[in-house]
């Protein structure tokens, strides 16, 4: 075991769903293509053009905030951060800095330092002897999120990340789609002697911070995490030191490279934004916590509990449906089509999430091309199931056949001969039939080997179309070898 402690804080942006960009009336539109279409004099910053707040902007920080407990700030202000490059026309970006929108709360138990507002940067595209900027991305409402450094390890960190993505989805915020660029996420790694590193996290005690940039995937946000620490150790146990710096990760070579070295705060002459007015929420009746906390919707880890403890699901289901709201949506009319109490009808919901994770998902291409049968109907298959009047193989076919064609289950399994037989004289027949085609595995059953009895009624079942009663199979065989 090695003798230093890796520590991780994570700086994730996220673009906002909004109609406008955060200072100005310019369309947010991530799927434009064209490039510098949706700018104005605002967002390229021409002089004399002077910003405004969107407030549906700081509506969705105030709502993340309240859903990961964080504290709402009654008094915040917007400040210049300065830095040059190409893609900040002002020469600065408007962001937040002394006062933040919210401060604290905690997400998959990692504890936040602060989330806040700032704009976009503009996009730099760079060829081989000359780059261009593309300006409409510049001035986007950019949410920064902060955590403490609290995590050790990287499949913390991605999974902290995922279900940030999640709580952005089912707030509306944000799609926070990784491949259109709309979450970008960054982390910050020390490593330091384990005694150093047990101690109050404060900057002294924990190592030399180093940030890894250009993270494009949650699977690199671990790779990148697993490399630096390796690296990091590697040095430390040569006795050299880390120095502070901005690294990129190299998707192809899965390495980290050093880019710059890293700044502080104090390198961004932070001060307050003399353009936009400072704001006191609590004036503002919709911003009150309570309005916010109000407007909140059913969260991830809420809806979790919702499956799990209300309808007694495995976690794995439960988590197709808090990832599919649509599926979900499906799972709650079927669960109350039952009209039988909860209790009652919890006999039949984790077959009815049985078929719809595994066959019914199974039946579309893709989950976005997934067709639906009417709840009633669904319910009256799984009802058929659990009374035994079908087979597990026969509710796949009239399933399949229900999305494909439509019509009532029951009917479907009477037209195609599905209905299971529960009549002994009619499946000795088939047994019958099984044992004579495969007599050498019937002898294995006979001696013994009890899998070989798993395949005679599997070939049963297949000669019946499914209708054969399996218990009822598995008697008759049994029989069978006694009396042979």
């Amino acid at each position: 075991m090695s003798d230093y402690k890796p520590t991780i804080g994570l700086e994730v942006h996220i673009e906002l769903k909004t109609a406008t960009k955060m200072f100005c009336r310019c369309q947010n539109d991530p799927n434009e293509t064209r490039p510098n279409v949706n700018i104005c004099p605002v967002c390229t910053a021409q002089p004399g053009a002077l910003p405004v707040i969107n407030k549906e902007a700081v509506r969705h920080i105030l709502r993340v905030g309240a859903a990961l407990g964080g504290r709402l700030a009654d008094f915040t202000e917007f400040d210049r951060k300065n830095y040059f490059y190409p893609d900040i026309p002002k020469g600065y970006q408007i962001s937040q800095y002394k006062y933040p929108l919210i401060s604290g709360g905690s997400l998959n138990g990692v504890e936040l330092t602060r989330i806040h507002l700032e704009e976009d940067t503009a996009k730099s595209f760079h060829e081989a002897d000359h780059s261009l900027v593309d300006f409409n991305r510049s001035s986007l409402p950019l949410m920064e999120l902060v955590t403490e450094p609290v995590i050790h390890d990287g499949k913390t960190a991605s999974t902290f990340c995922k279900e940030l993505q999640l709580l952005m989805r089912y707030l509306g915020a944000s799609e926070a789609s990784m491949e259109k660029g709309q979450m970008r996420l960054e982390v910050n790694i020390s490593c330091a002697k384990s005694d150093l590193a047990s101690r109050d996290t404060t900057s002294h005690q924990l190592g030399t911070k180093v940030e890894v940039k250009n993270l494009n995937s949650f699977k690199s946000v671990e790779k990148a995490i697993d490399f630096e620490i390796a690296r990091q150790t590697k040095l430390l146990e040569k006795g050299e030191k880390i120095v502070q710096e901005t690294r990129g990760w190299d998707e192809n070579k899965q390495v980290t490279f050093s880019q710059r070295l890293k700044e502080s705060s104090h390198d961004y002459r932070y001060f307050p934004e003399p353009d936009l007015p400072k704001l006191f929420l609590s004036e503002i009746p919709e911003f009150s916590e309570a309005e916010i906390k109000k407007s909140l919707p059913e969260l991830p880890w809420q809806r979790r509990a919702h499956f799990t403890d209300t309808f007694g699901l495995k976690s794995e289901d439960a988590e197709v449906f808090v990832q599919n709201h649509g599926l979900a949506k499906f799972f709650i009319e079927v669960a109350e089509s039952f009209d039988l109490g909860l209790e009652t009808a919890k006999a039949y919901l984790q077959t009815a999430a049985n078929y719809i994770t595994t066959d019914l998902l199974g039946l579309a291409p893709t989950p976005d091309e997934l067709i639906l049968p009417e709840a009633k109907a669904y319910v009256e298959l799984i009802k058929m199931v659990g009374e035994k009047e079908i087979s597990s193989r026969g509710a796949k076919d009239i399933l399949a056949l229900m999305i494909k064609e439509g019509g009532s289950p029951r009917e479907i399994a009477e037209q195609k001969g599905l209905l299971q037989v529960h009549d002994e004289g009619a499946i000795s027949g088939i047994v019958d039939q099984v044992i004579a085609e495969n007599a050498g595995v019937f002898a294995e059953f006979k001696g013994g080997k009890e899998k070989s009895l798993q395949f005679l009624i599997g070939q049963a079942m297949k000669l019946s179309k499914g209708s054969a009663n399996p218990e009822i199979l598995k008697k008759l065989f049994v029989e069978k070898t006694q009396k042979s």
